[in-house]
């Protein structure tokens, strides 16, 4: 018997500040908001979301030893070339913390930028355009 075909649906950072990490990840990743009631949030970036745990989420079940704000290192596919991706940090007065640099990703080779959210979190754009 073969495996199911999975994908995966969503992950989960830690935040610290609902209003400056829901700015940032609305306007430098174009993350639709979702409101999931009581002044908490979710970030969706087409068919995947981001669940976020910040002040006054109380998640159940968690996991063992929860991620803190600034701990995650997630990688996001940039839709052109690297480049586009750089000014746009720059346009959002984001610091790219590292590259364009070539690295393996979910499709293959690409070219990376790194920088950090509001909290200190590693993001990185990857870009598969040749």
């Amino acid at each position: 018997m073969s495996n199911p075909a999975v994908k995966l649906d969503h992950c989960v950072i830690h935040i610290s500040d609902w209003e400056r990490s829901n700015r940032f990840y609305a306007d430098v990743l174009g993350a639709e908001l979702v409101d999931r009631g009581g002044g908490t949030w979710a970030y969706r970036l087409g068919s995947e979301q981001l669940n976020v745990h910040g002040p006054g989420v109380e998640a159940h079940p968690l996991a063992r030893v929860p991620v803190a704000p600034g701990n995650s290192d997630l990688c996001f596919v940039w839709p052109g070339p690297i480049e586009h991706a750089a000014a746009h940090l720059e346009r959002h007065d984001v610091e790219v913390e590292e590259g364009p640099v070539v690295r393996h990703g979910a499709q293959g080779q690409g070219t990376s930028v790194y920088f950090r959210d509001p909290d200190g979190s590693l993001l990185e754009f990857i870009s598969y355009s040749r």
